[in-house]
């Protein structure tokens, strides 16, 4: 069976749940705690490591997209799926805006580039969406650019499908109050500031035509082959497990067989080494036990 096959599949599985009132009626909940979620996510974490080697084992093509209003957590969660995995086999990619030849060339040009070969996975932090949302809010594309992304994304995204690359599309959403404590957190805590940006603080201002922008953007990109998933993020440690679960469960994957892995000897000869005098040595300042 092919893997685009299987995806869909498990796609169908996920969502086997009746819709009750226009809404996916909830699955059963499981509460953790603090300690029983970093137990959790350590487990999916060490899941996502035989994910990792499955990918690799099998040569297969994942490309993930992380989209969401500010705040919403996407670089969080991207954070802990990458945390145990090998970082050239699961790539990062978080464009920053386009140069002006970038800006002359083909939309989807410069995100092409970054598309996976065989045996690796891409994460999109932010993607060809930017379209979508930050430059129609803001005014950065024109009314014809905006038209021309919205009929040919679908095309593009079915053309990725076809050539044999798993999509998968995650929204990420914080609530209007949620977003307004983290940023107010952010403007109080030096180490956070960084995260702050004139255009964060913009589209704080624009919610309501971010959130218009985000309904048509479904409205045309939502399709069977590459569908979105919307993950609530108001609580951060729920969204994380929520996510890699799920992340999980859309792409199948085995045990990898292994050869067994024996430790060489350590090489024994005769060598004199400089002494540790010689060397600058950086200061033991703390002794930790």
């Amino acid at each position: 069976m092919a893997v685009a096959e299987k995806v869909r599949r498990n796609d169908k599985k996920a969502k086997s749940r009746k819709k009750q009132d226009g809404q996916w009626a909830r699955a059963k909940r499981i509460t953790l705690d603090k300690k029983a979620y970093e137990k959790q996510l350590r487990k999916l974490q060490a899941e996502l490591v035989d994910l990792e080697e499955w990918v690799k084992y099998k040569g297969l093509r994942v490309v993930a997209i992380f989209e969401g209003r500010d705040t919403a957590g996407k670089g969080g969660v991207i954070k802990r799926i990458t945390a145990m995995l090998n970082p050239r086999v699961v790539r990062v990619v978080a464009l920053p805006a386009p140069t002006e030849r970038e800006r002359s060339q083909w939309y989807f040009q410069r995100y092409v580039a970054h598309l996976p070969a065989a045996g690796e996975v891409v994460l999109f932090d932010r993607s060809w969406y930017n379209r979508a949302g930050v430059e129609r809010v803001m005014g950065f594309c024109t009314d014809d650019e905006y038209d021309d992304f919205m009929r040919t994304c679908p095309q593009f995204e079915r053309m990725l499908v076809r050539s044999g690359i798993i999509l998968i599309k995650y929204w990420l959403s914080v609530s209007d109050d949620e977003q307004e404590r983290r940023f107010l957190a952010r403007i109080g805590d030096r180490t956070k500031r960084w995260k702050l940006s004139p255009m964060d603080l913009e589209s704080r201002a624009r919610w309501v035509d971010y959130s218009e922008a985000k309904d048509q953007m479904f409205a045309y990109t939502d399709i069977a082959e590459a569908p979105w998933y919307v993950v609530e993020t108001d609580n951060k440690r729920s969204a994380h497990l929520n996510l890699i679960s799920h992340f999980l469960s859309l792409v199948p994957h085995e045990d990898v067989p292994h050869d067994e892995i024996k430790l060489p000897p350590r090489q024994k000869r005769s060598y004199n080494r400089p002494p540790k005098s010689s060397q600058r040595m950086v200061p033991m300042t703390y002794d930790v036990r």
